[in-house]
């Protein structure tokens, strides 16, 4: 892998993790397309550092917001930390349960099947579309809110569906406040990528001698700013309702894969 795909592939993971498109749906097309000459150790490596360059960039931008968490959940009375932390925990489970009990069966999807990329893309389309005209009754994160959220995210480990577009709009349809379910959604994702990185670690074992440190660090740093961006950016779409411009853009994408696969185009 040269410098330039390094931190092309970095710019696309620090995008579309925080746009919602889909982040694992755009890596798949990206491999497809550059061609994928890492081995699988190598992919695996790669991966993990630029979902791990999102995760800080996240924990980064969310800074102020997490240590009030930290601090509140330390306090002797019950509080506002208290109940989000317990949030965030419930919005964990079902994509903890999925990735322990369904790991191979996920892991197999993740082949270069763009025909499923491309369908998957038309989902987070009409989940997008709906989160910008469905008007509910207004509603806050509760803990059964939070499950709720947390089943959008376990559906969203399948390629091509946007964790954070699939998050948001079920939190936004469920009647939860724009920037605060784009808050929850970036923050409840934090334990969650890092619990994978350390689990994919001791499963398979981490080994740089045969990869270009270089490499790794470029695309490290590329999607680490880029996330910055990306992410401030979403907040402020997600206020103005502006989702349905990406429901436009993965119905176009999910479009154009699935013609081109079925016409061996890839």
């Amino acid at each position: 892998m040269d410098y330039l795909e390094s931190i092309l592939l970095g710019v696309i993971q620090g995008l579309t993790e925080f746009l919602p498109i889909s982040s694992s749906g755009h890596l798949e097309i990206s491999k497809a397309i550059l061609g994928n000459t890492l081995s699988n150790k190598e992919s695996l490596l790669f991966t993990i550092v630029l979902h791990s360059a999102t995760a800080f960039s996240t924990i980064f931008f969310f800074r102020k917001d997490l240590l009030n968490i930290f601090k509140g959940i330390f306090l002797k009375n019950y509080n506002e930390s208290h109940d989000f932390s317990i949030s965030i925990l419930i919005s964990m489970i079902p994509a903890v349960l999925v990735g322990l009990f369904f790991e191979e069966t996920i892991n197999s999807l993740f082949d270069g099947n763009l025909i499923l990329v491309g369908s998957m893309l038309y989902i987070t389309a009409l989940l997008l579309f709906l989160s910008d005209f469905l008007k509910l009754k207004k509603n806050e994160i509760s803990f059964k809110n939070s499950f709720l959220i947390g089943l959008s995210q376990a559906i969203a480990i399948l390629p091509g569906i946007s964790r954070s577009g699939a998050t948001i709009a079920s939190a936004v349809i469920l009647g939860i406040e724009r920037e605060q379910a784009a808050r929850f959604s970036f923050i409840m994702v934090i334990p969650l990528i890092l619990g994978s990185m350390v689990k994919s670690i001791l499963d398979h074992g981490m080994s740089f001698e045969n990869f270009d440190l270089i490499s790794l660090i470029l695309g490290f740093l590329s999607a680490f700013i880029t996330g910055l961006f990306a992410c401030k950016w979403m907040i402020l779409l997600v206020k103005k309702s502006k989702l349905y411009y990406f429901s436009i853009y993965c119905c176009i994408v999910g479009s154009i894969i699935i013609y081109y696969s079925l016409n061996d185009g890839f």
